[in-house]
């Protein structure tokens, strides 16, 4: 995929770009809303910006696209390109925007690196964001082929809202479109919700949809989102919004559904389902799938919370499950634990895993880690662990 030249060109400028990727993506995204202001107001997560987890995931992501691309030059990395594929498709980007992006990132790199920039090593660093951008300009193409050939948001009225606990709220929807089709969704997807601030600013969140897949009013579970006492991270103010302000009759933006965590073919293989907090509302939905589907293979479904009545959803967390033949629910809480359940953390050590099994994960980042190398202890494959991230991906910013 990248040119010979080229990849000797990067392979010896990585540590470098590497070292001082932060700075440079830091200096992009000031250049880029300087340029652009509308985008952080109407586009990008002002949140993720002010706590500065944008910048990591964007870091993260180039670093794992041009260290893929030298140590494996005749295979594209798809699991990463799909990922952002995909929540860009729920976003609306357009082809366009990467020339925008395009333009920002090699200025801020020019200004960081200096005369470390040569002409051969912009042409190598052109040649590798080229080919990430293409690759992903493909793959939106195909999404939004598949979703009806829609791009963007329509609106659609929230037609119920119940309360789940004292920080999650979930909204039912149905298009404001009484004949609009709605297009059917997989366990695990998202949509994107977008939402008019007091400020005027529209910001757009992606919802894990909670429901089951078959059902043709849509269904979303929102966590209040509390920033850090020390004020390192601000308050969610798309989830403060929705709690504070949107009833019954009111009006949201909604994308088609989007995301990767999916099922795919369960028929015959074991599962196990693992969440925490508020990443068990992709889980209860693949749960109504597995059951409305017949699965009869097994499935081991994992909870951690803080307490029962911080348990969204668990009432159909539960009696979902209990419509499998063959599955073990293991629910973890740190206090107030009742009989059934088990006090602290997740912990694998007493969970039976099936030879064979594939593994979903949603939740804190620390949690999914935990879990994982504890399935991989157990013998579970590294390929058949698939996770998902609520906000930007920091799996690979972090490794």
């Amino acid at each position: 995929m990248l040119s010979e030249p080229s990849a000797a060109t990067v392979r010896a400028t990585l540590p470098a770009v590497g070292a001082a990727i932060g700075e440079i993506t830091e200096r992009f995204y000031a250049r880029l809303f300087a340029a652009h202001p509308a985008l952080l107001r109407n586009l990008f997560n002002r949140g993720n910006q002010a706590a500065g987890t944008q910048r990591q995931a964007l870091a993260g992501s180039i670093a794992a696209f041009a260290t893929h691309l030298l140590d494996h030059p005749d295979r594209r990395p798809d699991a990463l390109l799909s990922r952002i594929a995909h929540k860009h498709a729920s976003l609306g980007v357009t082809p366009e925007q990467y020339a925008v992006v395009h333009e920002h990132l090699f200025a801020a790199i020019a200004e960081v690196l200096g005369e470390a920039v040569t002409p051969e090593v912009a042409a190598a660093w052109d040649e590798v964001y080229w080919l990430m951008a293409n690759a992903l300009v493909a793959i939106e193409k195909r999404l939004y082929e598949e979703s009806g050939g829609h791009r963007g948001l329509r609106p659609w009225e929230v037609v119920e809202r119940v309360t789940e606990t004292a920080d999650v709220v979930t909204f039912r929807v149905r298009p404001v479109d009484g004949g609009a089709a709605v297009r059917g969704f997989r366990a695990g997807q998202y949509v994107s919700v977008g939402v008019t601030l007091p400020d005027g600013a529209r910001q757009i969140r992606q919802y894990s949809l909670s429901g089951a897949p078959g059902d043709s009013v849509r269904q979303f579970s929102v966590k209040r989102v509390h920033g850090a006492a020390d004020g390192t991270t601000p308050d969610g103010e798309v989830s403060r919004h929705l709690h504070a302000r949107v009833r019954e009759g009111d009006v949201l933006e909604l994308s088609e559904p989007y995301g990767d965590l999916v099922l795919g073919d369960a028929a015959g293989r074991p599962l196990l389902l693992a969440s925490a907090g508020i990443g068990v509302t992709p889980m209860v939905a693949m749960l109504a799938a597995l059951a409305a589907d017949g699965h009869r293979a097994p499935v081991t479904v994992v909870h951690g919370d803080r307490s029962p009545a911080g348990h969204a959803l668990r009432a159909d967390h539960t009696a979902y499950a209990a419509k499998l033949p063959d599955a073990a629910v293991h629910f973890f809480y740190e206090r107030d634990a009742e009989p059934g359940t088990r006090t602290g953390l997740v912990d694998l050590a007493g969970v039976d895993v099936a030879p064979g099994t594939r593994a979903y994960l949603c939740g804190p980042l620390p949690f999914m880690r935990a879990v994982r190398t504890q399935l991989l202890a157990k013998g579970v494959a590294p390929a058949d662990v698939h996770y998902e991230v609520f906000g930007p991906d920091l799996w690979l910013a972090s490794a």
